[in-house]
């Protein structure tokens, strides 16, 4: 049941800042569903091994590598969701940080 819950907010994030205008594009609340569960399993599978292999560079930059990486992985959701479209990586980096807000905020209103 918890999974199911940060799925749907993390795909209401994503409705939300595709309202923005600032280059990301959700077709529907199905794609950002399937946006959101694939991004859930980069997230869960991919992420922490690029957090190691950039260990050195996320702490010469104080950990603020781990926003790039955040990026990429939403970027990279991007390409595999048909109906889901990231304009240009500074998208993704601000995508990526609000959606990261608003499910953060979310997450400890539904505990």
């Amino acid at each position: 049941m918890k999974i199911i819950t940060r799925i749907v907010i993390t795909a209401l994030a994503l409705l939300l800042v595709a309202r923005l205008n600032i280059g990301i594009e959700i077709l529907g609340l199905a794609g950002a569903v399937i946006a959101a569960v694939v991004l859930g399993v980069l997230n869960t599978l991919v992420r922490p091994l690029l957090v190691i292999l950039t260990l050195p560079i996320t702490i010469v930059t104080l950990g603020l590598f781990i926003i790039v990486i955040n990026a990429t992985l939403f970027y990279v959701t991007a390409t595999f969701v048909d109906g889901f479209a990231v304009a240009s990586f500074w998208a993704a980096l601000l995508g990526s940080v609000l959606v990261s807000i608003i499910s953060s905020i979310a997450n400890r209103f539904v505990k």
